[in-house]
Order: C-alpha cells, then sequence, then structure tokens
C-alpha cells in the first residue's frame, strides 16, 4: 500500500467513527411515509421500505419520493388479515433499489452496504471499535464501494456500499439477516460500524423489532438525557438504573403496539419538545437509543418507519422516574 492510499483509507475508518454526539444526531432523523389509513379488520398495513434508505435525508424526503417512485408517493397496500394478531401490523417490505436510469437515493447521505442481495443502512446502535472484536463474527466479504447519489441499479451488486472498502462480518449473538458489521484495523486501530436490514419486515408487536436488540435481561447499565440537552448538544447525561422499573418498562415496549409513521404524525411528535432520550449499554457493549415521545406514550428505535406505542400507565411511570 503506497502512502496515497494509506492516506485515503485512514480517512475513510476516521470518518466511520460514530462518537456519542453523532450517535444522537441519527436518533430522531426524521422519515416520511404514508399515513395508515382507517382502522380495519387485524389487517397489516405496507410501507413503501424503499423510504427507509433515505432516513437521514430529513425534509429532503419528498425528492427522494421522486427519485424513486416518481412524483407520487405509493399508496399502502392491505394484505390479508393475520389469525390472532393482537394489533394490525405493519409490514415493511423489501426495500426497493433505485431504478437503471440512474435515480438513485442520495446515497451519500447515508451509509449503506448490500448484502445477501438486501440493503443494510447504518445502525443507530453504537459500537466503539475497542469492544468491536469479540461481536466479529465469520467474514462475510468486503465492500467494493461505489454507491452514490447518482447510482443506478446495476451498481447495487453484491457488497456494494458508499462507505468504501472494508471487511463485513457476522454480529455474534445477532442473526446476520438484520445485523452485520464494518470492520477495519489501521495501525492498530478498530473501526467498527454496525448496519441493521429493517426492510422486509413485519412488526406485530414491538417484540418484533425489539426483540431484535437483546434488550431484556441483557442491559448492563443505562443512562437517559433531556430533550434540552440533546438539543443544545449539552451532552447532559443521566444515570438510570437498569433495575426492575427498566426491565418492566422493556418489558411493555416488547409488548406495544405497532404505529406506522407519517408526516403528520411526524410534524406532531417532533414539533414539540416533551422528549428524552435513554441508551441501553447491553452486556455486549453495544449501546441502543431509544427516544420517547411525552404525550403520546411513543417509543421510536433509529428511523426504522414505525413508532411503538407502550401501555399507557407503563409508559407515564418509566416516563415520570427518570425526572425532568
Amino acid at each position: 500500500m503506497n502512502e496515497e492510499q494509506f492516506k485515503q483509507n485512514y480517512k475513510k475508518a476516521v470518518d466511520h467513527m460514530k462518537t456519542n454526539e453523532q450517535m444522537k444526531k441519527r436518533v430522531e432523523q426524521s422519515l416520511n411515509t404514508q399515513h395508515q389509513g382507517p382502522k380495519r379488520q387485524r389487517k397489516p398495513l405496507y410501507i413503501a421500505a424503499s423510504v427507509v434508505i433515505a432516513a437521514s435525508i430529513g425534509l429532503a424526503a419528498p425528492s427522494v419520493w421522486q427519485q424513486f417512485n416518481g412524483p407520487a408517493a405509493p399508496t399502502p397496500q392491505v394484505a390479508a388479515v393475520t389469525p390472532g394478531a393482537s394489533f394490525d401490523p405493519i409490514v415493511i417490505p423489501k426495500m426497493e433499489l433505485p431504478s437503471s436510469q440512474g435515480k438513485g437515493a442520495m446515497a451519500d447521505m447515508m451509509q449503506l452496504v448490500v448484502y445477501g442481495g438486501n440493503v443494510y443502512t447504518q445502525s443507530p446502535t453504537l459500537l466503539e471499535g475497542a469492544n468491536a472484536l469479540n461481536l466479529r463474527g465469520e467474514k462475510l466479504g468486503t465492500t467494493t464501494g461505489g454507491i452514490n447519489e447518482l447510482s443506478g441499479q446495476d451498481k447495487y451488486t453484491e457488497l456494494a456500499s458508499n462507505i468504501g472498502e472494508a471487511d463485513i462480518y457476522a454480529v455474534n449473538g445477532y442473526d446476520k439477516d438484520f445485523r452485520i458489521m464494518s470492520y477495519t484495523e489501521i495501525d492498530g486501530q478498530v473501526y467498527a460500524q454496525l448496519f441493521d436490514k429493517n426492510n422486509e419486515i413485519t412488526i406485530g408487536t414491538g417484540a418484533d423489532l425489539i426483540g431484535k436488540l437483546h434488550l431484556e435481561g441483557n442491559i448492563a447499565s443505562a443512562q437517559w438525557e433531556t430533550f434540552d440537552s440533546w438539543n443544545n448538544g449539552l451532552q447532559q447525561l443521566q444515570p438510570l438504573a437498569a433495575d426492575e422499573a427498566l426491565g418492566s418498562f422493556i418489558s411493555s415496549l416488547n409488548a406495544a403496539k405497532p404505529i406506522a409513521t407519517s408526516p403528520e404524525l411526524e410534524e406532531n411528535l417532533y414539533g414539540k419538545e416533551d422528549r428524552k432520550i435513554i441508551y441501553l449499554t447491553l452486556e455486549d457493549k453495544t449501546q441502543v437509543p431509544l427516544v420517547l415521545f411525552g404525550e403520546k406514550a411513543l417509543v421510536r428505535y433509529g428511523n426504522v418507519p414505525a413508532f411503538l406505542e407502550v401501555e399507557k400507565g407503563a409508559f407515564q411511570s418509566f416516563w415520570d422516574s427518570l425526572g425532568e
């Protein structure tokens, strides 16, 4: 490797480092999808998974709709009734790749890797390089890079990415159909990034999403932050006991009702300041951020196009325990 290549690789690795501040900035990035229509008889709601790729674009989402689907956003479809379902499931189909006419997904705005014919996007879950080796599973391949905002479908080949060249591994303890990891060592320093596949899934209860994170009975420590601290970059993290109260809240979260995101709902939620962010450090050293929305008793993980509605009493009890 010549000096110029080393510098380029080093810059890529440094760019991939995720500090707590960067993680928190990703926690609440908006994602526009269609609003769930009038309630029907326990029927799954289909959300266009193609927009998940645009999760970090925020207010630029309308242009992404046009890039993927033309001027109009797709209409959610309804599938057959699921026998015995407690809630109307939210179905996020497999992410559609850009068209072959070069209508990309503004891919330079969000880190992504193509693996197994699926698109994995940067995870809101943080993993520091020093803890990555213990989670590094089998090697799955090496990314080729090459994807940018103008890339057409022909560029989204196996292990294509917009993170440059990096080795990709399975993550010990997690299904590789949900999570993979980039892992790079430069001069003895480890740089790692988790990638999640939050498309081609059905969320019938919170357990269908939260269960993949292995929170229940696995929290080593926890912290929380007020919206004011988060919004002003103060990083005034306060301790949160990893006790029975937190465990009870996680159980309630697993039983939560999925709510499809929509422009109207997000405008209502993100236009207010009744939010608190909790950071859960697990036994495997990963750190999971969750955003709590006080008025609606909702919780959101990253940019998954769904909120989880926790039972009001359980939510309020935990919300009040965090203080002001």
